[in-house]
């Protein structure tokens, strides 16, 4: 009963805050519209972060990797492909996906704090090369003037920051409502017990390094599709973007969010970039400390937020057994799985 009344709470709760940002901007002005704009593309990188770190039990500070390809290869590619959103959305999500499988050697058999520094190196290198790489990328100058996009064929282009936001709203509904749905198949399932108890699923025959694989290119098309949606919002992309600042408030965002929880951790980092954009105005110079003090605060106020996120970084410690407690039964942990 009690289950039930927090679901329905929570239902209610989900439905409010949509119902909210829908109406929005018939509410704030232009300038808080681009801004909420912006503010969904990287929520929903969060959303693949907690896909990773509180899912599957990877821990990550790399997902600007796929963020920033999926954010150039919309820019550079789906401009000349087509003006169509859903095209330039394929396109950035499967630049996404590209550039996490092509880094699945190096994640997927790593654990822990190795996959915290594996992953934030590969974020780093990815920022360099589009510094670098003047004649593709501009640079760190960026790429501005980017074409306004239409939905679908046959509709008129994304001319107001109101219609950019309708879109992103709608993208970021869309994707989030299909991770919701798939980890409640067999595949969420699998990732679950791999992150409860990675050792139980290996000897009941699960190939681990598979499903975890699958994941990260999961993640990455997620945060592909958050580019894309980046470059909508504000049409003018830059390495700037993409550094590790960012990726340590989405982080933080998650964290705060629940890593466990996809709705969560999409409200935390939101809450997060919110913060970060109005102190920027508000505190000139003094946000990263603003926002640094919040991530402690966090870590000894919010306890339950952070520890499927610590799971990973320490060795799993097993309950003491009450004498008169009934033996365990093999592969109790993933009873569902092997039907």
């Amino acid at each position: 009963m009690r289950d039930e009344v927090i679901r329905r709470g929570r239902g209610a709760v989900a439905a409010l805050v949509l119902a909210g940002l829908v109406v929005a901007p018939w509410v704030v002005d232009d300038y808080t519209v681009a801004i909420l704009a912006r503010t969904l593309a990287l929520a929903l990188v969060g959303v693949s972060v907690a896909l990773l770190t509180g899912v599957a039990g990877m821990p990550t500070l790399g997902q600007t990797a796929p963020y920033a390809a999926g954010a150039y290869g919309c820019a550079v590619l789906g401009s000349r492909i087509s003006d169509v959103g859903v095209v330039q959305l394929a396109v950035a999500a499967g630049a996404g996906a590209v550039l996490a499988a092509l880094t699945v050697p190096l994640v997927v058999h790593a654990r822990g704090v190795i996959v915290l520094m594996i992953t934030l190196a590969i974020g780093e290198l990815v920022v360099t090369v589009l510094g670098r790489w003047r004649s593709v990328t501009g640079g760190t100058d960026g790429l501005a003037g980017i074409a306004p996009v239409r939905p679908f064929w046959g509709l008129p282009v994304l001319a107001s920051d109101q219609a950019r936001y309708l879109y992103t709203l709608v993208v970021v509904a869309t994707v989030v409502g299909a991770v919701l749905l798939l980890l409640r198949t067999r595949a969420g399932l699998l990732l679950r017990a791999g992150r409860d108890d990675e050792t139980r699923l290996r000897a009941s025959g699960h190939r681990v390094p598979l499903y975890l694989s699958g994941a990260h290119i999961a993640a990455g098309a997620i945060a592909g599709a958050a580019g894309s949606l980046l470059v909508v919002a504000q049409q003018y992309i830059s390495p700037a973007d993409f550094g590790f600042d960012t990726s340590a408030l989405l982080l933080l965002g998650v964290v705060i969010g629940g890593t466990a929880s996809v709705g969560g951790a999409l409200v935390g980092a939101a809450l997060v970039i919110a913060v970060r954009d109005w102190l920027f105005g508000v505190l000139p110079g003094h946000a990263p400390l603003v926002l640094g003090a919040l991530f402690v605060a966090t870590v000894y106020l919010l306890p339950t937020g952070v520890n499927r996120a610590r799971s990973r970084l320490r060795p799993p410690s097993a309950p003491p057994r009450q004498p008169d407690a009934p033996p365990a039964r093999d592969h109790a942990s993933v009873p569902e799985l092997q039907r």
